[in-house]
């Protein structure tokens, strides 16, 4: 006979290590080509064998020569039961969130609107101080264009102008950031 022919005996004089390695060697490419058509996965399956052999060291008293057909047959249903247990696992476990998936059911990424606020501030620093002072009063308090005038004791005309470029230039520099949202 040969040596794939025969059954693998449990480990007597040998060492376990020696026993998963001698295993693993008579029977590992026949029962992982067998996991892989199973699970259709190459890393699953090679995850599933691994798990096969340990449980296999670990249970090998259960393993009956005289009732059983061999240790290749013991170590496929070892393995069937394994793979039978992460599918069901799967099943039950709530499906991981992928930031592409995030994305599509419309969670919003605050570190996308953080880097938005950190350029617009930045293009408001390379404007004049004159063209930040007439969008502070316009935009951010809120002051019509004769209030701004007034307020910051300018004519009216200077106040559209000054707000016309200012716009202007914010505009060209966040193109790039207009044009990405």
């Amino acid at each position: 006979m040969s040596a794939t022919a025969q059954p693998l005996a449990p480990p007597m004089a040998s060492s376990a290590s020696d026993f998963i390695r001698n295993l693993m060697a008579v029977h590992g490419p026949s029962v992982l080509a067998s996991v892989t058509r199973m699970v259709r996965d190459r890393a699953l399956a090679e995850d599933i064998m691994q798990e096969t052999l340990v449980r296999a060291w670990r249970n090998i008293d259960r393993f009956d020569p005289d009732r059983d057909t061999g240790m290749r047959s013991w170590l496929l249903r070892v393995a069937r039961n394994i793979a039978i247990d992460n599918f069901r696992a799967k099943k039950v476990r709530p499906v991981e969130v992928v930031e592409s998936a995030a994305q599509a059911i419309g969670v919003p990424d605050p570190s996308e609107d953080l880097l938005r606020v950190m350029q617009v501030r930045a293009a408001l620093g390379r404007l004049s101080e004159p063209q930040r002072a007439v969008l502070r009063e316009c935009y951010f308090n809120g002051c019509t264009i004769r209030e701004a005038a007034e307020t910051l004791g300018i004519p009216v005309g200077t106040v559209k102008s000054r707000l016309s470029s200012a716009l202007r230039n914010l505009r060209d520099q966040l193109s790039d950031l207009v044009e990405a949202a």
